[in-house]
């Protein structure tokens, strides 16, 4: 079955509404047909023949699986293993070293997507961070769709998509596939180890207790509005250690949001 329904401007803003209050998302009228094209999978799996009748479906589902299933669905997840490698020649040459001699290290990658970013500060953490057997060293990545944290988790990645991992790390830290997984590499126990998945709303309180040493949070925020960039520069703020470092994406930047965190270098943030 195949949707044949038109979606209405004023349909659309419903749909905006939803969006925006559930996890900030900000869609401007020109991602109406990015919306349609993205909402159609799953009303032809539910066989819903209207956009009406899948979000009184979203809205009528009090477990919330829907309302998860769909943001899934609109969510865009790029990325790669070291992204943006500038960010971790940052912390190879300035950060680590003052770790060092700290024994609880805790970081965050605040939307780990299918996992590329949470491995490669694992993969940073192993080869740069000196006596790190000795230390109490954990990342926590979160990520608001369940498929691709599902990705994450598998830790498994074909080899195409581990091209921006340096060669010798390859062969260090991942799996090499045979048979049936030929040409996929699998993230080796002493990556995954350090890193806890799990599921988390931007937009809603941040349950971890503790602070953390360093926040990865990129390429997220230009999907949201100020106010909505303002309130979760705020949270940031409030989890990190004196002295921590938030990392935001390169299109990214604080400029005009009220901050306690102090600009180090382009898209890096100290506490």
């Amino acid at each position: 079955m195949f949707y044949n329904d038109e979606m209405t401007d004023a349909e659309f803003g419903l749909y905006q509404r939803l969006i925006y209050d559930t996890c900030g998302i900000s869609l401007n009228l020109s991602k109406k047909q990015l919306l349609m094209s993205r909402l159609n999978k799953r009303m032809n799996n539910l066989g819903l023949a209207s956009f009406k009748a899948y979000r009184d479906y979203v809205l009528g589902d009090k477990t919330g699986k829907e309302l998860t299933l769909m943001i899934d669905a609109i969510s865009t997840n790029k990325t790669d293993f070291f992204r943006e490698p500038e960010h971790f020649e940052f912390l190879k040459h300035k950060v680590y070293p003052a770790l060092s001699s700290q024994y609880r290290i805790r970081i965050w990658s605040a939307a780990c997507s299918s996992g590329e970013e949470p491995y490669t500060l694992a993969i940073t953490l192993l080869e740069y961070l000196n006596n790190i057997s000795k230390k109490d060293v954990r990342i926590l990545a979160t990520d608001i769709s369940t498929k691709v944290l599902d990705e994450a988790v598998a830790g498994l990645y074909s080899e195409e998509r581990l091209r921006g991992i340096p060669a010798m790390f390859r062969q260090k830290y991942f799996l090499k596939g045979n048979n049936y997984w030929n040409g996929y590499y699998r993230a080796k126990e002493e990556l995954s180890s350090l890193i806890s998945f799990r599921r988390l709303n931007l937009m809603e309180s941040f349950p971890m207790k503790g602070l953390f040493d360093i926040i990865f949070c990129r390429n997220v925020m230009i999907y949201f509005d100020k106010p909505t960039r303002d309130r979760l520069i705020s949270k940031f703020s409030h989890k990190l250690a004196p002295g921590g470092y938030l990392f935001i994406g390169h299109s990214e930047s604080l400029n005009g949001v009220p901050t306690d965190l102090k600009y180090v270098q382009p898209t890096v943030y100290r506490k």
